[in-house]
């Protein structure tokens, strides 16, 4: 009997998966097909070349690579499956190491650390005076928020406050977070969002609002969001190959949480610019002004725990480990680019897993990684 109910069971299985499989909607297939994400996802979705202007190599260090990894390191990078190591300090390139087929040309998907290229295009787009304040209600740029139920400004998307109602379940095949990551309607999906609590009171992480943000600054400067990253932050940053953002469909819109794709090397350049303080070979390509207030946790928030909010800003997590503050983008896959004013310090972790466990919502692995960075830059 048991037998023959669990043999109904996996019939019934099969059935709806076989069901969903053949709708119309290509989000099913995709979901089922691939079910968890993957850091080569940027070949199984159309893409938009984000170009890369004249490149600016990195000034090699005298003790470039002289670090020997002991055994310890290489558990720590084997057990996380990495494919990518790379470790700046004094804007020199003193460490890099590849894993797993990866080279320095070597395209990943960034996952959520697109979140914080969106933090730093959107600070640039009201440094231009394209959005006059982070205090602006979103309604004044999108008419499709003027009939929410409560006034959201841009401030809260920012900061992951907004209150809009969004599944952010990454392994449930029906919540909006898969269909905005598999489907073809990312923006129509987003826009139609409804707000579940009044903004600026609890902190939520979810994919909806960095898209709102792409959505605005898009209509603002009337181009693609990859258009403006070229033209704003990857040319002038001198990045050595091209990257490219996701499309939800061909021609469509970019996938602005999740999926900015590039390679160590290049994302470093991201973190050199926040260490910068928004500077680059003289230029200032985002107000210093913006960044400090975009890296000072939104501590008037509080979490799902009820406890203030002094691991976030405007896109970009925030920490402090041994004395030393630190800022950084992170993505689900164990994606790091890690800022460390103090000991003038950048570097990125690129792999396929990272830590199951938190302490203060930043998953544990990167504590690891600060560790050995900080051995590799003294």
């Amino acid at each position: 009997m048991k037998k023959r109910i669990k043999i109904y069971v996996t019939l019934a299985i099969l059935f709806v998966l076989l069901f969903l499989f053949l709708q119309p909607n290509p989000y099913f297939r995709r979901a089922i097909f691939y079910f968890t994400a993957d850091i080569s996802d940027y070949k199984i979705f159309p893409e938009r070349t984000v170009a890369h202007g004249e490149y600016q190599p990195w000034k090699m260090a005298s003790e470039f690579n002289s670090y020997v990894l002991s055994s310890e390191d290489i558990h720590l990078l084997d057990s996380f499956k990495t494919t990518a190591f790379v470790v700046v300090k004094d804007t020199n390139l003193v460490f890099e190491n590849y894993w797993d087929g990866y080279s320095e040309n070597s395209k990943s998907s960034s996952f959520s650390m697109a979140k914080s290229v969106v933090g730093l295009l959107t600070g640039i787009a009201i440094d231009e005076g394209l959005i006059q304040s982070v205090d602006d209600p979103v309604a004044k740029y999108l008419p499709e928020f003027e009939n929410k139920k409560y006034e959201i400004t841009i401030r809260d998307l920012l900061t992951m406050s907004s209150g809009l109602k969004w599944n952010e379940s990454y392994y449930n095949p029906f919540s909006e977070t898969t269909k905005s990551y598999y489907g073809t309607n990312l923006d129509e999906l987003v826009l139609k969002s409804k707000c579940k609590i009044p903004p600026t009171k609890q902190y939520e992480y979810i994919v909806v609002n960095p898209q709102v943000l792409s959505i605005i600054i898009k209509r603002l400067t009337n181009s693609t969001l990859s258009e403006y990253t070229s033209e704003k932050l990857w040319k002038p940053l001198g990045a050595k190959n091209d990257a490219s953002w996701s499309l939800d469909q061909e021609g469509g819109s970019e996938k602005a949480t999740c999926c900015f794709n590039s390679n160590a090397r290049d994302f470093a350049r991201l973190g050199q610019l926040v260490l910068n303080k928004g500077k680059w070979n003289g230029k200032q390509l985002i107000s210093e002004s913006y960044l400090k207030e975009a890296l000072t946790p939104a501590e008037y928030l509080v979490d799902d725990e009820n406890k203030p909010v002094d691991f976030y800003g405007y896109q970009w997590w925030i920490g402090n480990y041994k004395n030393l503050d630190f800022y950084y983008a992170r993505g689900i896959l164990g994606q790091y680019i890690v800022v460390i004013p103090e000991k003038n310090l950048v570097f990125v972790r690129l792999g396929h897993k990272r830590s199951k466990e938190s302490l203060n919502h930043h998953r544990k692995d990167l504590f690891r990684y600060i560790d050995l960075a900080l051995k590799i830059a003294e």
